[in-house]
Protein backbone atom coordinates (compact mmCIF):
# COMPACT_ATOMS: atom_id res chain seq x y z
CA UNK A 1 0.00 0.00 0.00
CA UNK A 2 1.39 3.45 -0.87
CA UNK A 3 2.27 5.54 2.16
CA UNK A 4 0.62 8.86 2.99
CA UNK A 5 3.74 10.60 1.71
CA UNK A 6 3.54 8.66 -1.58
CA UNK A 7 -0.11 9.66 -1.95
CA UNK A 8 0.73 13.28 -1.18
CA UNK A 9 3.46 13.36 -3.81
CA UNK A 10 1.33 11.75 -6.54
CA UNK A 11 -1.73 13.85 -5.75
CA UNK A 12 0.23 17.10 -5.61
CA UNK A 13 1.91 16.41 -8.96
CA UNK A 14 -1.52 15.74 -10.46
CA UNK A 15 -2.85 19.00 -9.02
CA UNK A 16 0.17 20.94 -10.29
CA UNK A 17 -0.37 19.54 -13.78
CA UNK A 18 -4.15 19.94 -13.88
CA UNK A 19 -4.92 23.06 -11.83
CA UNK A 20 -3.05 26.28 -12.72
CA UNK A 21 -3.86 27.74 -9.30
CA UNK A 22 -1.86 25.06 -7.47
CA UNK A 23 1.76 25.78 -6.60
CA UNK A 24 4.18 24.05 -4.23
CA UNK A 25 6.80 25.58 -1.91
CA UNK A 26 9.56 23.45 -0.39
CA UNK A 27 12.53 24.00 1.89
CA UNK A 28 14.71 21.28 0.35
CA UNK A 29 12.76 18.41 1.96
CA UNK A 30 11.19 16.29 -0.79
CA UNK A 31 12.53 18.37 -3.65
CA UNK A 32 13.73 15.38 -5.69
CA UNK A 33 10.23 13.88 -5.69
CA UNK A 34 8.88 16.87 -7.60
CA UNK A 35 11.62 17.24 -10.22
CA UNK A 36 10.06 18.30 -13.50
CA UNK A 37 6.68 19.28 -12.03
CA UNK A 38 5.45 22.81 -12.81
CA UNK A 39 5.26 25.68 -10.31
CA UNK A 40 7.52 24.11 -7.68
CA UNK A 41 9.57 26.62 -5.66
CA UNK A 42 12.43 25.29 -3.51
CA UNK A 43 13.77 28.04 -1.24
CA UNK A 44 16.47 25.84 0.30
CA UNK A 45 16.86 25.26 4.02
CA UNK A 46 14.99 28.45 4.93
CA UNK A 47 11.72 27.48 6.60
CA UNK A 48 10.70 31.03 7.53
CA UNK A 49 11.23 32.08 3.93
CA UNK A 50 9.18 29.09 2.78
CA UNK A 51 6.16 30.42 4.68
CA UNK A 52 6.76 33.98 3.47
CA UNK A 53 6.96 32.87 -0.16
CA UNK A 54 3.84 30.75 0.31
CA UNK A 55 1.97 33.79 1.64
CA UNK A 56 3.18 35.88 -1.29
CA UNK A 57 1.88 33.31 -3.74
CA UNK A 58 -1.46 33.34 -1.94
CA UNK A 59 -1.54 37.14 -2.30
CA UNK A 60 -1.14 36.70 -6.04
CA UNK A 61 -4.28 34.56 -6.23
CA UNK A 62 -2.68 31.10 -6.32
CA UNK A 63 -3.55 28.16 -4.07
CA UNK A 64 -0.13 27.29 -2.57
CA UNK A 65 0.93 24.17 -0.72
CA UNK A 66 3.91 24.29 1.66
CA UNK A 67 5.53 21.01 2.66
CA UNK A 68 8.18 19.83 5.11
CA UNK A 69 8.68 17.87 8.33
CA UNK A 70 6.24 19.00 11.03
CA UNK A 71 8.82 20.78 13.25
CA UNK A 72 10.20 22.66 10.24
CA UNK A 73 6.76 23.52 8.87
CA UNK A 74 4.90 24.50 12.06
CA UNK A 75 7.25 25.12 14.97
CA UNK A 76 10.25 26.84 13.38
CA UNK A 77 8.30 29.37 11.26
CA UNK A 78 5.37 29.79 13.66
CA UNK A 79 5.67 33.59 13.79
CA UNK A 80 5.47 33.76 10.01
CA UNK A 81 2.39 31.51 10.03
CA UNK A 82 0.77 33.76 12.64
CA UNK A 83 1.52 37.02 10.83
CA UNK A 84 1.74 36.16 7.12
CA UNK A 85 -1.41 34.06 7.08
CA UNK A 86 -3.45 34.91 10.17
CA UNK A 87 -2.86 38.66 10.44
CA UNK A 88 -3.16 39.18 6.68
CA UNK A 89 -6.10 36.74 6.45
CA UNK A 90 -4.47 34.69 3.69
CA UNK A 91 -5.08 31.03 2.92
CA UNK A 92 -2.84 28.12 2.00
CA UNK A 93 -2.34 24.41 2.61
CA UNK A 94 0.41 23.20 4.93
CA UNK A 95 1.23 19.50 4.60
CA UNK A 96 3.67 17.92 7.04
CA UNK A 97 5.40 14.58 7.34
CA UNK A 98 7.06 13.04 10.38
CA UNK A 99 4.10 13.40 12.74
CA UNK A 100 5.10 13.26 16.41
CA UNK A 101 8.17 11.04 16.08
CA UNK A 102 8.15 9.03 12.84
CA UNK A 103 11.76 10.13 12.39
CA UNK A 104 12.67 9.45 16.01
CA UNK A 105 16.02 7.97 15.01
CA UNK A 106 16.99 11.44 13.73
CA UNK A 107 16.67 12.89 17.22
CA UNK A 108 14.52 15.56 18.82
CA UNK A 109 15.00 18.02 15.95
CA UNK A 110 12.68 15.88 13.81
CA UNK A 111 9.99 15.33 16.46
CA UNK A 112 6.89 17.48 16.80
CA UNK A 113 4.21 16.16 19.17
CA UNK A 114 3.12 19.74 19.87
CA UNK A 115 2.34 20.88 16.31
CA UNK A 116 -1.44 20.50 16.43
CA UNK A 117 -1.67 22.11 19.86
CA UNK A 118 0.49 25.03 18.71
CA UNK A 119 -1.42 25.66 15.49
CA UNK A 120 -4.70 25.42 17.41
CA UNK A 121 -3.78 28.67 19.19
CA UNK A 122 -4.41 30.51 15.91
CA UNK A 123 -7.92 31.17 14.60
CA UNK A 124 -9.24 30.02 11.26
CA UNK A 125 -7.22 26.85 10.67
CA UNK A 126 -8.77 23.57 9.61
CA UNK A 127 -6.60 20.71 10.89
CA UNK A 128 -6.79 17.23 9.35
CA UNK A 129 -5.12 14.13 10.82
CA UNK A 130 -5.74 11.37 8.25
CA UNK A 131 -5.54 7.78 9.35
CA UNK A 132 -5.06 6.20 5.92
CA UNK A 133 -3.32 7.22 2.66
CA UNK A 134 -6.65 7.35 0.80
CA UNK A 135 -7.97 9.78 3.41
CA UNK A 136 -4.87 11.92 2.93
CA UNK A 137 -5.52 12.12 -0.81
CA UNK A 138 -9.18 13.01 -0.38
CA UNK A 139 -8.47 15.68 2.22
CA UNK A 140 -5.74 17.22 0.06
CA UNK A 141 -7.93 17.36 -3.04
CA UNK A 142 -10.75 18.92 -1.03
CA UNK A 143 -8.39 21.50 0.46
CA UNK A 144 -6.93 22.35 -2.94
CA UNK A 145 -10.41 23.03 -4.32
CA UNK A 146 -11.28 25.27 -1.38
CA UNK A 147 -9.98 28.55 -0.02
CA UNK A 148 -9.37 27.98 3.67
CA UNK A 149 -6.25 27.78 5.82
CA UNK A 150 -5.63 24.04 6.09
CA UNK A 151 -3.05 21.90 7.85
CA UNK A 152 -2.77 18.22 6.88
CA UNK A 153 -0.64 16.07 9.19
CA UNK A 154 0.80 12.97 7.51
CA UNK A 155 2.37 9.97 9.22
CA UNK A 156 3.97 6.64 8.40
CA UNK A 157 1.31 4.86 10.46
CA UNK A 158 -1.95 3.79 8.84
CA UNK A 159 -5.21 2.14 9.73
CA UNK A 160 -6.20 -0.88 7.65
CA UNK A 161 -9.30 0.77 6.18
CA UNK A 162 -10.01 4.35 5.05
CA UNK A 163 -13.12 6.20 6.18
CA UNK A 164 -15.06 9.05 4.61
CA UNK A 165 -15.37 11.37 7.54
CA UNK A 166 -17.24 14.60 8.06
CA UNK A 167 -16.92 15.25 11.75
CA UNK A 168 -17.07 12.22 14.02
CA UNK A 169 -18.09 8.86 12.55
CA UNK A 170 -19.36 5.94 14.63
CA UNK A 171 -17.28 2.79 14.21
CA UNK A 172 -18.93 0.70 16.93
CA UNK A 173 -21.88 1.30 19.25
CA UNK A 174 -22.20 0.02 22.80
CA UNK A 175 -25.13 -2.25 23.55
CA UNK A 176 -26.17 -0.09 26.51
CA UNK A 177 -25.35 3.41 27.72
CA UNK A 178 -21.65 3.29 28.47
CA UNK A 179 -18.32 4.89 27.76
CA UNK A 180 -17.40 6.69 24.57
CA UNK A 181 -13.92 6.35 23.08
CA UNK A 182 -12.68 8.75 20.38
CA UNK A 183 -9.74 7.69 18.21
CA UNK A 184 -8.03 10.32 16.08
CA UNK A 185 -6.35 9.51 12.77
CA UNK A 186 -3.84 6.63 12.84
CA UNK A 187 -4.83 5.65 16.38
CA UNK A 188 -8.07 3.97 15.25
CA UNK A 189 -6.87 0.41 14.64
CA UNK A 190 -4.92 0.37 17.90
CA UNK A 191 -7.84 1.73 19.90
CA UNK A 192 -10.26 -0.69 18.24
CA UNK A 193 -8.01 -3.62 19.18
CA UNK A 194 -7.52 -2.35 22.73
CA UNK A 195 -11.28 -2.03 23.31
CA UNK A 196 -12.50 -4.98 21.21
CA UNK A 197 -14.21 -6.76 24.12
CA UNK A 198 -15.33 -3.65 25.99
CA UNK A 199 -18.85 -2.27 25.88
CA UNK A 200 -17.97 1.14 24.47
CA UNK A 201 -19.05 3.37 21.63
CA UNK A 202 -16.05 3.92 19.36
CA UNK A 203 -15.88 7.14 17.34
CA UNK A 204 -13.34 8.18 14.73
CA UNK A 205 -12.15 11.60 13.60
CA UNK A 206 -9.60 12.71 11.03
CA UNK A 207 -10.48 16.39 11.41
CA UNK A 208 -9.83 17.92 14.82
CA UNK A 209 -10.28 21.61 14.01
CA UNK A 210 -13.04 22.44 13.89
CA UNK A 211 -13.84 19.78 16.47
CA UNK A 212 -17.22 18.08 16.03
CA UNK A 213 -18.74 19.11 19.35
CA UNK A 214 -22.31 18.43 18.21
CA UNK A 215 -21.34 14.96 16.98
CA UNK A 216 -19.77 14.05 20.31
CA UNK A 217 -22.73 15.37 22.30
CA UNK A 218 -25.10 13.29 20.18
CA UNK A 219 -23.05 10.08 20.27
CA UNK A 220 -22.01 10.00 23.93
CA UNK A 221 -24.54 8.11 26.03
CA UNK A 222 -22.70 7.80 29.33
CA UNK A 223 -20.51 9.98 31.50
CA UNK A 224 -17.10 8.46 30.66
CA UNK A 225 -15.22 9.69 27.59
CA UNK A 226 -11.75 8.65 26.42
CA UNK A 227 -9.95 10.77 23.83
CA UNK A 228 -6.93 9.19 22.12
CA UNK A 229 -4.82 11.51 19.95
CA UNK A 230 -1.45 10.80 18.24
CA UNK A 231 0.17 14.03 19.44
CA UNK A 232 0.46 16.07 22.64
CA UNK A 233 -1.83 14.80 25.38
CA UNK A 234 -4.80 17.08 26.08
CA UNK A 235 -4.70 18.86 22.72
CA UNK A 236 -8.48 18.50 22.22
CA UNK A 237 -9.49 18.01 25.85
CA UNK A 238 -11.09 21.45 26.11
CA UNK A 239 -13.08 20.77 22.92
CA UNK A 240 -14.43 17.47 24.28
CA UNK A 241 -15.24 19.05 27.63
CA UNK A 242 -17.09 21.91 25.95
CA UNK A 243 -19.11 19.44 23.88
CA UNK A 244 -20.38 17.80 27.07
CA UNK A 245 -20.68 20.93 29.23
CA UNK A 246 -24.43 20.54 29.69
CA UNK A 247 -24.14 17.18 31.51
CA UNK A 248 -21.90 15.38 34.00
CA UNK A 249 -18.87 13.82 32.32
CA UNK A 250 -15.45 12.36 33.07
CA UNK A 251 -12.66 12.63 30.51
CA UNK A 252 -9.45 10.67 30.04
CA UNK A 253 -7.06 12.27 27.54
CA UNK A 254 -4.41 10.00 26.05
CA UNK A 255 -1.60 11.23 23.84
CA UNK A 256 2.12 11.91 23.78
CA UNK A 257 3.07 13.02 27.31
CA UNK A 258 4.85 16.27 28.11
CA UNK A 259 8.18 14.65 28.84
CA UNK A 260 11.57 14.51 27.12
CA UNK A 261 12.62 11.02 26.10
CA UNK A 262 16.33 11.46 25.45
CA UNK A 263 16.72 8.17 23.64
CA UNK A 264 16.86 7.18 20.00
CA UNK A 265 14.56 4.46 18.74
CA UNK A 266 11.81 3.62 16.30
CA UNK A 267 8.37 5.16 16.40
CA UNK A 268 7.02 1.82 17.64
CA UNK A 269 9.45 1.88 20.57
CA UNK A 270 8.34 5.41 21.40
CA UNK A 271 4.69 4.31 21.24
CA UNK A 272 5.42 1.52 23.73
CA UNK A 273 7.35 3.89 25.99
CA UNK A 274 4.45 6.35 26.06
CA UNK A 275 1.74 3.71 26.50
CA UNK A 276 0.35 4.33 23.02
CA UNK A 277 0.63 0.76 21.77
CA UNK A 278 -2.30 -1.64 22.04
CA UNK A 279 -1.25 -3.05 25.42
CA UNK A 280 -0.64 0.38 26.92
CA UNK A 281 -3.92 1.79 25.63
CA UNK A 282 -5.89 -1.14 26.99
CA UNK A 283 -4.34 -0.87 30.44
CA UNK A 284 -5.09 2.83 30.70
CA UNK A 285 -8.62 2.65 29.29
CA UNK A 286 -9.65 -0.30 31.47
CA UNK A 287 -8.20 1.39 34.55
CA UNK A 288 -10.16 4.56 33.81
CA UNK A 289 -13.44 2.75 33.17
CA UNK A 290 -12.97 0.74 36.37
CA UNK A 291 -12.86 3.98 38.31
CA UNK A 292 -9.19 4.81 38.21
CA UNK A 293 -7.58 7.75 36.48
CA UNK A 294 -6.13 5.70 33.61
CA UNK A 295 -2.62 7.06 33.92
CA UNK A 296 -1.23 10.40 32.75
Amino acid sequence: MPSMRDKFTATTIDLLESDPRTTLVLADIGASSFAGAPRVHNVGIREQAMIGVTAGLALSGLRPIAHSYAPFLIERPFEQIKLDFGHQDLSAILVSIGASYDAAVEGRTHQSPGDVSLLSTLPGWTIHVPGHPDEAEGLLRSAAAGGDRVYIRLTEDSNSTPHRVEGLVTIRTSSAPGATVIAVGPMLDRVAAATADLNVTLLYANTVRPFDRLGLAAAATGTDVVLVEPYLVGTSAAEATAALSSRPSRLLSIGVPKIETRRYGTRHQHDASYGLDIAGLRTRIVSFLDGGRGGQ
